[in-house]
């Protein structure tokens, strides 16, 4: 479920922060100044965590490290180090609450994602914080897989499905499984619920009272379970690109799936020109899975910035999943359909290739956290053939091999097999409840989260306000003005947040090819 990695490069801290004792902590010290120990965890001010890119949103952040046990059920255990960003807000007279990010993935580094986060004005008057989740990017130690990542970029040349494909797939899975167990590693400790206990821990290390989540993509997964087991810190929470953990897995992404196909197919239905030139969109998608999965189309692109050639194979598991993303360019999609109907593949071939070939692609995403979480909380609690019977339901045209391997959760379970966690507790899967002020945005082409997921988690959430940005991919607050309004007007007040400006938004005008 990666949401695009927005990670970024090494920072220095930007002044000398003073490592000061609890003894000598001012009250009006500046959240994140003060080091403190609150029970096994230690909060220590110091450097800016690393990124891969500069990020100039972090300039004026305060830094340093939050330690915690690796695994808390041994407490005299290993440690790990969390690298915390503070973002100061844009006002001199700050809100006491400030918003926490939670980023994507799972695997993404908050940290890497300040910029989106600053962009869209949620500093505006409270301080936003940004701690590496476990295992991420600039956590120690961090579960990076970047032979994983290899892999990925090499099969965009192979058939996306074969099974001599999910052989490779799952040996790359169980060579980085190796290697960080080699390391010492306790893989069974990179969940959400050590994270969330990590998030609490820091609320604590910090002397905030309370505090506001903002999480998108899986830190909406995360949220969710942080509101169900530490609500007391609680003020509100916005979610943005809704995974719920109480029905995370294979079946829900071939929903999601369909919701942000059909409504992007709708859009180019009811737009007279996208119509007439693109009739019947949704037909010319299912009868093209259906060819290509039957005989791949292979061919040969560069990418920006390269001349290397790439070969390229697309079949229908491939064209399902590049649709999966390619909502995030929506106004191209309707065209590139066309395109590889009429014997043109290398728009969509290109898209499909230069995913996973970016540089941005390689090294950054902690699959080891990924894996913690998938295997942990959501193969124990769904079988096999989820997948298939969820395709199925939604997809009933598609061929049985494309409905067998779910949208983005490819070859998922025999990866488990290869992970080899425990199980989380069943309670993991339950749906978070309770009163906290909660935004649940979506948007309308999300094809990743489905937009269904909003008013489903607030069916059990007292005071949740739903959202759906029309016209918007998954997570709107990185693509969309009116999202960010919203959101940032929910935290200045979460029982009346503003949401005047979806009236206005109209659907993107599409590509019509000659």
């Amino acid at each position: 479920m990666v949401t695009g990695l927005l990670v970024t490069g090494l920072l220095a801290a930007p002044a000398p922060a003073q490592s000061r004792t609890d003894a000598s902590a001012s009250p009006d010290a500046p959240t994140g100044t003060v080091a403190r120990t609150v029970g096994d965890a230690r909060f220590e001010p110091g450097p800016c965590p690393k990124t891969p890119e500069p990020i100039e949103a972090l300039d004026d952040a305060r830094c340093g490290t939050l330690t915690v046990p690796e695994n808390r059920a041994e407490p005299s255990g290993r440690t790990i180090e969390l690298g915390v960003a503070i973002v100061p807000a844009a006002t001199d007279k700050p809100k006491p609450d400030p918003i926490v990010w939670l980023a994507g993935g799972p695997g993404d580094d908050a940290v890497g994602e300040a910029k989106m986060a600053i962009d869209g004005g949620l500093n505006r008057d409270r301080d936003v914080i940004f701690m590496s989740q476990r295992g991420t990017y600039s956590a120690e130690p961090n579960l990076l897989c970047p032979n994983i990542d290899e892999f990925n970029a090499r099969s965009v040349g192979l058939v996306y499905d074969a099974p001599s494909t999910e052989r490779l797939h799952v040996e790359a899975t169980k060579a980085c499984r190796d290697r960080l167990a080699g390391r010492g590693i306790d893989l069974s400790a990179y969940n959400d619920t050590e994270s969330a206990a990590d998030y609490e821990d820091l609320r604590k290390a910090l002397g905030i009272e309370q505090w506001n989540l903002f999480g998108i993509s899986y830190g909406t997964h995360l949220a969710l379970a942080y509101m169900r087991l530490h609500p007391e810190g609680l003020r509100s929470v916005g979610i943005d690109g809704i995974l719920p953990p109480s029905k995370s897995g294979s079946a829900a992404t071939w929903s999601s799936a369909r919701q942000g196909f059909d409504g992007l197919f709708k859009a180019c239905a009811d737009q007279p020109a996208c119509n007439k030139r693109y009739p019947n969109l949704s037909a010319t998608f299912d009868r093209l899975v259906r060819e290509l999965e039957a005989k791949p189309v292979t061919t040969t692109v560069t990418l920006p910035g390269s001349d290397k050639p790439v070969k390229v194979v697309l079949d229908g598991g491939a064209l399902v999943n590049w649709m999966t993303s390619a909502t995030h360019v929506a106004p191209q999609v309707p065209a590139a359909l066309d395109e590889l109907a009429h014997g043109k593949p290398q728009r969509i071939a290109q898209q499909w290739a230069g995913g996973k070939l970016s540089p941005q692609a390689i090294g950054r995403v902690a699959h080891g956290l990924a894996y913690g979480v998938f295997c942990s909380e959501w193969t124990p609690y769904e079988s096999e053939d989820a997948a298939l019977r969820g395709g199925r339901a939604t997809f009933p045209s598609f061929p049985r091999s494309v409905q067998a391997q779910a949208p983005q959760l490819t070859f998922l379970h025999p990866d488990c097999d290869a992970w080899n966690v425990p199980a989380a507790s069943p309670s993991i899967r339950d749906a978070t409840r309770g009163d906290i002020p909660t935004l649940a945005l979506s948007g309308g082409f999300d094809s990743q989260t489905g937009a269904d997921n909003g008013p489903y988690v607030a069916s059990t959430l007292g005071k949740a306000e739903v959202v759906t940005v029309p016209y918007e991919p998954h997570v709107v607050f990185a693509t969309s003005k009116c999202a960010q309004e919203i959101t940032v007007s929910f935290f200045d007040d979460p029982a009346a947040p503003k949401t005047g400006c979806l009236k206005d938004l109209k659907a993107p005008e599409f590509e019509i090819g000659s």
